[in-house]
């Protein structure tokens, strides 16, 4: 089941938790999965920065969540400018809630307010709720102190990045999903000679992916190597693409 919510969204990317690569943050998916258990509930905060999977983790659990039969609600606060806070009133009645971005209303006293409310009338009902920010509840900007005191109530985990090993499984695993076959040769050139940011790689696999089918080659590393130069821009760095992939690591 899907809120009922008074303003259109823009549709939640199709993430799975199974999707994502834990990497170090093995235990934070963990939690996440025991939210929806028997015995679950509560809250979890997640911090990152930009490209560390929290965006991923928020929609993967309102997938799992509907699959198994709850309402769940994923807001994007990126998107709250085109909003009401009254959008909030009544999202109480779902049994997970998971709001991105918590950072993006800070020093918006009506949108803090209106979430403060909510989470009150949430925690009432012992609903489930899962928020991300960039940094932890103790550090974010807010001027409702008693909403930053309740965020940091439940678990709070900070995500960790990536290591390159587990970059080039990353790679390599979604190269397959498109099918493509990435050598570790390759990956380990992608991972000296692009950003190492897991946004950025997946931006580029999803641009490799396009230039192997429309020139029919696969990915062997001179073909890479070109493509790569192709998109630098004059300084000899990787020109911005679409940023189509990179919601996943979001």
């Amino acid at each position: 089941m899907t809120a009922q919510l008074p303003l259109q969204l823009s549709p939640r990317p199709g993430l799975q938790l199974d999707d994502y690569l834990p990497g170090p943050n093995a235990q934070v998916l963990s939690a996440l999965k025991e939210m929806l258990g028997p015995t679950g509930g509560g809250q979890l905060y997640l911090s990152g920065t930009a490209g560390s999977g929290k965006t991923h983790l928020l929609v993967g659990l309102c997938e799992l969540a509907e699959a198994r039969g709850l309402s769940a609600v994923y807001l994007p606060m990126a998107e709250h400018h085109a909003w009401q806070p009254a959008m909030l009133d009544g999202l109480e009645a779902m049994d997970l809630i998971a709001i991105d971005d918590v950072h993006l209303l800070a020093t918006e006293t009506d949108w803090e307010a209106a979430l403060f409310a909510l989470y009150n009338r949430a925690r009432d009902l012992q609903r489930r709720m899962l928020f991300s920010a960039s940094q932890g509840p103790a550090r974010l900007p807010l001027a409702l102190p008693d909403l930053r005191s309740r965020l940091g109530w439940g678990s709070a985990y900070r995500l960790q990045a990536l290591s390159d090993e587990d970059k080039v499984l990353l790679l390599q695993r979604e190269a397959g999903r498109r099918g493509l076959t990435l050598d570790s040769g390759v990956s380990a050139y992608i991972l000296r000679h692009c950003p190492r940011h897991t946004p950025a790689l997946l931006q580029l696999l999803e641009r490799l992916d396009h230039a192997a089918l429309a020139a029919q080659r696969r990915l062997t590393l001179p073909f890479v190597r070109e493509q790569i130069q192709l998109h630098e821009d004059s300084d000899g760095r990787l020109a911005t693409v679409s940023p189509t992939a990179a919601d996943k690591e979001s």
